[in-house]
């Protein structure tokens, strides 16, 4: 856990969503050391017109190819949120094409009262996590 969602353009294949998805939980799971089965993602694919996605006044170029990654997540160090930038990137890039100008991230913090994983408990409270 944590919880990952992807805003994309729509157009990628299964195959590719696939190697997508794989990357980034690879990413995760070297960055939060979390258990493998940890992997909550969801995908929501966009029309080109509805994602708008600028640079900030950064520079960064933006392409049909961007993705947008919103992490909620328990807190985590701000060292392992950098190295998960670093590692999704990484990833992305080389397994993907997806240059690192393209990828986008923002984490929604959290705590253990949260999260309910199913059958009506909060299982970081009672001891089930």
């Amino acid at each position: 856990m944590p919880l990952l969602r992807f805003d994309l353009i729509e157009g990628r294949t299964e195959a590719e969503l696939t190697t997508l998805l794989d990357a980034a939980h690879e990413a995760m799971l070297e960055a939060f050391r979390v258990p493998p089965g940890d992997r909550y993602q969801i995908v929501t694919e966009h029309k080109p017109s509805r994602m708008v996605i600028e640079d900030t006044g950064l520079g960064i170029p933006r392409t049909r190819n961007v993705v947008v990654v919103q992490m909620i997540t328990r807190p985590r160090s701000q060292e392992m949120k950098q190295t998960f930038y670093r590692l999704l990137t990484e990833k992305l890039e080389a397994r993907c094409g997806i240059a690192p100008s393209d990828v986008m991230v923002s984490c929604v913090v959290n705590t253990d009262a949260d999260w309910s994983f199913g059958h009506g408990r909060a299982q970081f409270l009672t001891g089930e996590l």
